[in-house]
């Protein structure tokens, strides 16, 4: 399957929600491009980012059902290969710029409730 380059515009939806989100519930955030595509951390943990054409959340289990229901599915950055605990926010919701929101903002304060991931240190040369 060849690759599709996020679009501008899902790229800009998705920093718009993270910065309401941030606001909203207090969360630090930090920006770390993976595989040259926007992705949005707290305590080094990951919980939203842009993969091709999907906007894709890390989501605890009660809201990871409520996507799928509306829509949504789950995340396979390779097909058949899903990544647990991460869901792709189907159209309907990302045509709402609040509720864009509102589901990230969510993601945070599900990655903000993790244990904190510790920095690897970088190989010695």
């Amino acid at each position: 399957m060849p690759w599709e380059k996020p679009s501008p515009d899902l790229m800009r939806k998705l920093d718009d929600a993270v910065v309401a989100a941030a606001q909203a519930s207090g969360v630090q955030v930090e920006l770390k491009p993976m595989f040259g595509c926007p992705a949005y951390f707290t305590n080094g943990n990951l919980f939203a980012g842009v993969h091709q054409s999907s906007l894709m959340l890390r989501l605890p289990e009660a809201s990871r059902a409520e996507a799928v229901a509306l829509g949504g599915g789950p995340f396979e950055p390779m097909p058949g290969r899903p990544m647990k605990k991460y869901v792709v926010l189907p159209t309907a919701v990302l045509d709402d710029e609040a509720a864009t929101a509102d589901w990230v903002r969510r993601g945070a304060e599900y990655a903000a409730s993790l244990p904190p991931k510790a920095k690897k240190s970088r190989r010695q040369r």
